[in-house]
């Protein structure tokens, strides 16, 4: 007997079953090709964009929309009447799912007028700040510095303020306020100041190498003249650990150079506690002539 030899319901079944897993395998090729193909070469022509959850989302959700309608068409299933319930119904679909598809459509919107990308660092309205790790079809999550992740809906980053770090370009320049006594020699003071902010960008992690710090003096205060240290980082996220690193160096030149750091009144405590609990008196520095 001919292992071969089914009853004619059973081979027809048998085509459909074939029919249908030739068109799924095909599918979910296409799909992997097309979102493969779309994210490599998007990342090529362009570095506004990055790996976002949200580009093979909607590209397999269409793929496979079309899937489905060739496998019902290959059933033998007219898909006119689904068009037209779809239609239909399109309206009550919307309603219901009004916050989810305002969230797709704004990170679609997002993406494609190239406001944010994966990696770049933002500050929302609301005081939240931190890097960009993911932009799906819903939310954006945002990992801030202390190591937490804040998820949030697309809408809301859409229609509130934000503030990218990251554009025009990754570089940003820091301003450190810094005040020193009546009685410094300005010159001498710019000197040393900008001498330290050189070396700074030239061996802290994140410093702009290139970038020629100054400093600018911006007023008289009651105890002392102030002024701003500029320096340059390679991206937001650099400007605590290369700031660190030159009020450190600084103080310590400054204590070498006899210059006089000055302090507002009333904000230096006359004591601060030690490990132990104890109180340790602070004795003032004693001030002595600048350069």
């Amino acid at each position: 007997m001919d292992i071969l030899d089914f009853p004619p319901p059973v081979l027809q079944f048998l085509h459909y079953l074939f029919r249908a897993l030739n068109i799924m395998v095909l599918t979910l090729f296409i799909a992997h090709l097309f979102s493969s193909y779309f994210k490599q070469k998007i990342g090529k022509t362009s570095n506004s964009f990055g790996a976002t959850s949200i580009l093979p989302t909607a590209i397999d959700l269409i793929v496979y929309s079309i899937g489905f309608l060739i496998l019902l068409e290959s059933f033998g299933i007219s898909i006119s009447p689904l068009l037209t319930a779809l239609g239909i119904g399109g309206l009550a679909t919307a309603l219901a799912l009004q916050d989810t598809l305002t969230n797709l459509f704004s990170g679609i919107n997002m993406l494609v007028s190239r406001q944010i990308k994966i990696g770049d660092f933002v500050k929302l309205a609301t005081g939240e700040e931190g890097q960009v790790v993911d932009l799906s079809w819903r939310n954006t999550t945002i990992k801030t510095p202390s190591e937490n992740m804040v998820v949030v809906p697309n809408q809301k980053i859409a229609s509130s303020t934000l503030t990218n770090y990251a554009q025009p370009f990754a570089e940003c320049s820091i301003t450190i306020p810094l005040g020193v006594s009546y009685g410094s020699n300005l010159a001498y003071v710019e000197k040393i100041t900008i001498a330290v902010a050189h070396e700074i960008l030239q061996e802290a992690e994140g410093g702009v190498t290139s970038f020629e710090p100054y400093i600018r003096y911006i007023g008289f205060a009651e105890s002392s003249i102030n002024f701003y240290a500029i320096l340059r980082v390679k991206t937001f996220a650099d400007q605590a650990l290369v700031r660190h690193e030159f009020i450190k160096r600084l103080y310590t030149r400054y204590e070498k150079e006899n210059i006089i750091l000055s302090f507002a009144k009333g904000k230096v405590p006359d004591s601060i506690p030690d490990p132990n609990g104890k109180l340790e008196t602070i004795t003032p520095p004693v001030v002595s002539k600048s350069k």
